[in-house]
């Protein structure tokens, strides 16, 4: 049995698709392609096709073609992002803008002649002819040549409809005009919004026939500018990337680049109030960079020599000279546009069933069309009100709305959620959102910040102060190594506003005891605590050990003067997150590779209850079957390698943003800013999503159950039934775009518990 095909994954513009049967047929026509495999979007006009590698791009654009549609590779993303930079609006909402306009300047006299018996002068009839004429002719010509496309490739789609109800509507009007009476001078006709018979003389429709081209027109109009909000948040994310950089050369000057031309290693400026170029680590000076637009994140975060900053953040301080790691497709910007882009290919598991009965949907209302018409005038009704009900069964059906109910959600909710500092893979990531019940956590770099930090210091009553040790502490360290030293050197320079730290003599470090030297004359030692200690400090050194916290002795001149206790610092945020949790109805599990004191100290102060320590990689994948096996669904949530099996593992991955590439890559969410309070954040914009989601499918299947069976009792006038079917589409990308608005629960970021 030789090896599967490798395959390979092409994205393609699809035009000329206008309902839920495109899509269906175009994914039709992929498919039968060997080995082709396609998910079409109505709302982004995309197709994601999977195809093996011997099936070349022009290969699946002819395909497309076939099927009566345009289709080609997409603009490279400079293009791309040039495109977007000039456009405003998109080219097809401003055509569609211009053809609306002339249409209503045209129909709406014939539309109030109709409507309003006493304005309705000598031979108003034939005025409004004449109006309606470009009306059905020119102001429908797109419905018009896509159904004669469609026909051509024995296909019918919301065009054919369309295009058959004008031309239903204007042919019988023009046949009362000529053959029928209706166009003798004097002539009046009442209007009602519903279906008559006649008085001996045929009604002319003409207000039908200019009505379903105006409200169909007003209706794509609004619902492609409505698309084009949907998909704002990712246009953001997109122009936040920079153009220009300025490059500092060795000898200290600087030379403005494009930003193709930066490469990995390069210095580059960004001076207070601009966007940091791309990502990289600072080298020079301190500011603080605004993460809003990129990671969600509020509040500026402070930065310094050593610290990464991403591309897109905003400077809001001094300025920094930043040394590129990534550039291109590699930065983080690039990286959520691109999840973001690829969320938006899927489809939720009601989509796929909408599609299903968009694909018969239309020729099944042609097949009702037809048979209303012949069993009210076999029943022996009159004429025109046989073809009036036809006309409106044509008109008043809508897969529209069925086309739109999933991805115009899908898209405003990944582009919110990429605001909030949140990414979803697709739909399926947010189907298994919905239903979480069980998260297990790790520890190390997700409930906590992942390197040594000072996490309280008690200093002896009456002896030389907190502040004064730390800085005496702090200056002896630097002159150390050892992670301990290190994390007391970064607190004490964060903490102490004294500048720089004095300057150490006689620096000596023992193995196992720890470091000494002098001071501005005095004799500092910071050492494991031995022997008999102050008050204070034996009751601190007990805390530290029942927190899991490394403890360090602070002497000067041979006093001791503070107890500094060291350790991986929960979160801020964390409590509150693992609370929100609970809440949501999701039980939170510890899950971690260290030791069983510091786990437990964690879970104490999180208030988890279920904690597994000393967990290998296997042991955590195990953990995860075991609770799946339970009929728990199960999300997993890390920020390294030794999480990446349990993360695929899982119903759902869930990565720290912060996390390493592999992590990340075998996660569903992604937690960009890196703050495991999102991940409640996460869990309620899927449901508020989905609940959107079945929404709109409950109004698109519920509009049609309701209208179609009215147009064939001959209780919906054409026109009507016409605004009916524009409406329908409209409240449902309505309906999506509320998610645009969505929030997090209020003041979450402002009631935070800190760590101690």
């Amino acid at each position: 049995m030789g090896d599967a095909p490798v395959l390979v994954t092409t994205d393609l513009t699809v035009g000329g698709m206008t309902c839920a049967a495109c899509v269906r047929r175009v994914e039709k026509k992929l498919g039968k392609l060997q080995g082709v495999t396609a998910t079409v979007n109505l709302a982004t006009g995309r197709a994601r096709v999977s195809h093996p590698a011997h099936v070349r791009p022009e290969e699946l654009v002819t395909a497309v073609e076939q099927a009566g549609y345009t289709a080609a590779l997409p603009d490279p993303p400079k293009k791309e992002q040039e495109r977007r930079d000039r456009e405003d609006e998109p080219e097809d909402a401003r055509q569609e803008r211009e053809r609306l306009l002339i249409t209503a300047l045209l129909a709406v006299p014939v539309l109030v002649l109709s409507m309003v018996p006493a304005w309705q002068f000598r031979n108003w009839q034939w005025l409004c002819f004449v109006l309606a004429a470009p009306v059905a002719v020119w102001s429908a010509w797109p419905f018009h040549i896509r159904a004669v496309r469609g026909l051509r490739h024995s296909t019918a789609t919301m065009d054919t409809l369309v295009s058959l109800g004008v031309v239903a509507s204007f042919g019988w009007s023009a046949y009362a005009l000529f053959l029928g009476g209706a166009g003798e001078p004097g002539m009046t006709m009442p209007f009602s919004l519903l279906p008559e018979a006649s008085d001996g003389t045929a009604h002319v429709y003409l207000e039908a026939a200019v009505g379903v081209p105006l409200f169909v027109l007003a209706g794509r109009f609004l619902e492609t500018r409505g698309r084009h909000g949907t998909g704002a948040a990712l246009r953001s994310l997109a122009r936040l990337a920079a153009k220009e950089v300025a490059v500092r050369e060795d000898d200290g000057s600087e030379r403005l680049v494009p930003i193709e031309e930066l490469g990995v290693g390069q210095v580059f400026v960004a001076r207070p109030g601009e966007r940091v170029a791309t990502d990289g680590q600072v080298v020079e000076g301190s500011s603080a960079v605004d993460l809003s637009l990129v990671t969600g994140e509020s509040e500026p975060v402070e930065v310094q020599p050593g610290a990464a900053v991403v591309g897109g953040a905003v400077n809001a301080g001094g300025l920094l000279l930043v040394r590129a790691t990534a550039v291109g497709a590699d930065t983080q910007l690039a990286r959520i546009a691109r999840l973001v882009t690829e969320a938006q290919a899927g489809k939720a598991k009601a989509q796929r069933l909408a599609d299903a009965v968009a694909g018969v949907f239309v020729p099944v209302v042609l097949s009702l069309a037809v048979t209303v018409l012949g069993f009210w005038l076999g029943a022996g009704a009159d004429p025109q009100a046989a073809v009036t009900a036809c006309v409106a069964v044509l008109v008043v059906a809508c897969p529209c709305a069925l086309g739109l109910a999933t991805p115009t959600a899908l898209m405003a909710a990944t582009g919110r959620g990429a605001q909030l500092g949140v990414l979803v893979k697709g739909p399926q990531a947010l189907e298994g959102l919905q239903h979480l019940d069980t998260v297990v956590l790790d520890k190390t770099g997700t409930l906590t910040s992942g390197h040594m930090s000072v996490a309280r210091i008690t200093a002896v009553p009456g002896g030389l102060g907190r502040d004064e040790v730390l800085r005496l502490a702090g200056a002896v360290e630097r002159g150390s190594e050892h992670p301990l030293g290190r994390a007391i050197v970064s607190y004490a320079s964060r903490s102490l506003s004294v500048g720089r730290l004095p300057d150490v003599s006689d620096f000596a470090a023992t193995a196992g005891r720890g470091v000494h030297g002098r001071v501005e004359g005095r004799l500092v030692e910071v050492v494991a605590p031995e022997g008999e200690l102050p008050a204070a400090l034996a009751d601190a050194l007990v805390a530290a050990e029942s927190a899991a916290h490394t403890p360090v002795l602070v002497l000067v001149d041979g006093t001791a003067e503070a107890l500094v206790e060291v350790g991986d610092v929960v979160r801020p945020g964390s409590y509150r997150a693992v609370d929100r949790l609970r809440r949501l109805g999701v039980r939170p599990v510890l899950a971690t590779g260290d030791r069983e004191a510091p786990a437990q100290a964690v879970a104490s102060e999180l208030g988890i209850e279920d904690v597994h320590a000393g967990c290998t990689p296997e042991d955590k994948a195990d953990l995860v079957r075991e609770l799946r096996e339970q009929g728990f669904r199960v999300a997993v949530v890390g920020d390294g390698v030794n999480d990446a099996a349990a993360l695929a593992g899982a119903d759902l991955g869930i990565a720290m943003g912060g996390g390493t590439d592999a992590a990340i890559g075998a996660a569903d969410v992604t937690l960009v800013r890196g703050d495991i309070e999102a991940l409640a954040d996460a869990v309620r914009l899927a449901r508020r999503t989905l609940g959107t989601i079945r929404t709109n499918l409950l109004w698109a299947f519920g509009y049609n159950a309701v209208t179609v069976p009215l147009a064939m009792v001959g209780l919906l006038n054409p026109m009507v039934a016409a605004a009916a079917m524009s409406v329908s589409s409209l409240l449902v990308v309505g309906n999506s775009l509320r998610l645009r608005a969505w929030q997090p629960s209020p003041g979450r970021r402002n009631t935070r518990r800190s760590a101690r």
